[in-house]
Order: structure tokens, then C-alpha cells, then sequence
């Protein structure tokens, strides 16, 4: 079974991007970087901005590649920037969209639908750099929706692609 890494995991309780790109971020306390994320089957993952809101059911999680973060505009460019939950390495996850994928760091497997593509918005030009959102264009991430509880940490997981 093929091996990721779980690289960083994001939880922000409040939507940092409102209006307009050139006003900056919403300030956050503390770092939304964490070690570990429980996720709620069709809800989300517990703590988010997008925990359980109707609107969002089928796009609560965004997964993204560590390998296709902006790194030559901003070398320190992470999941503070793009507003993913969920950074892997060792995958191309933006290739599985339509799919369902088993992720599994060791408290047992996590099932996500990879819905759609996660679309980079003119806020990466100003949180990683100038260039940043068309750098990002077809590989920002995907959104999903979870179809199980479970826990995700940092380290290894096994990923999986699940059989229609």
C-alpha cells in the first residue's frame, strides 16, 4: 500500500480571506497549525470555519500536494497561506478527483469523496506573492467531504484509492 506523508494540518475556527486581497488577512490568536485533526463523517473536521455548515458539506476538507506549494515565489509558503486543511506529500492528489481515497495516519482509515477542484483565489498573489495564483492554477488542492469519523495526525499515513 502506497505511503504518504501528512505534512501539516489546518484548523482555523474564523475565514481569514474576507474582502478584499489588498485589506490583508483577518489577524488569527495562536496558530492554526496543528498535530492531529478529528474529522466528523459529511461534516468536517471538528474546529474549522467549515465544521458542519450546510453550504460547505461536500467541500469541508481540502487536501493539497506539498510538491505543488508555490516554494519559488515564497519558500516558507504553507497551509497558512493557502487556507488547505490537509498538506500531503508523496501523492498527486489534484490527479484523484472524482475519487474515493482511504487515508489512514495509524488511529484508522479516513474515507474522503475528492469532489472538485480547489480553485486558487487573487489571495495567494498577496499571502505567498505575486504569481502565486496562476502558479497554483489546476493543482490548489481538492475539496472533499468525509465519509467517516476519524483522526488524522502528522507522519506517515497509508493512502489508498478506493474501488468504485
Amino acid at each position: 500500500m502506497p505511503t504518504v506523508d501528512i505534512v501539516q494540518l489546518l484548523v482555523s475556527p474564523l475565514h481569514r480571506y474576507e474582502g478584499r486581497p489588498a485589506d490583508g488577512p483577518v489577524p488569527v490568536d495562536g496558530d492554526e497549525l496543528v498535530a492531529r485533526i478529528e474529522i466528523r463523517r459529511e461534516l468536517g473536521i471538528v474546529g474549522d470555519r467549515y465544521f458542519a455548515r450546510p453550504a460547505h458539506r461536500n467541500a469541508a476538507i481540502t487536501l493539497m500536494a506539498a510538491e505543488n506549494l508555490p516554494v519559488d515565489i515564497d519558500p516558507a509558503a504553507d497551509l497558512r497561506q493557502t487556507r488547505r486543511n490537509v498538506l500531503l506529500r508523496g501523492v498527486d492528489i489534484d490527479a484523484y478527483i472524482g475519487s474515493t481515497v482511504s487515508l489512514d495516519s495509524g488511529e484508522g482509515p479516513v474515507l474522503l469523496a475528492l469532489r472538485r477542484a480547489a480553485r486558487p483565489c487573487a489571495w495567494m498573489d498577496t499571502t505567498i506573492g505575486p504569481g502565486a495564483q496562476r502558479a497554483l492554477r489546476g493543482k490548489g488542492g481538492v475539496r472533499c467531504t468525509p465519509h467517516s469519523d476519524g483522526t488524522l495526525t502528522l507522519g506517515p499515513a497509508v493512502f489508498t484509492v478506493l474501488p468504485h
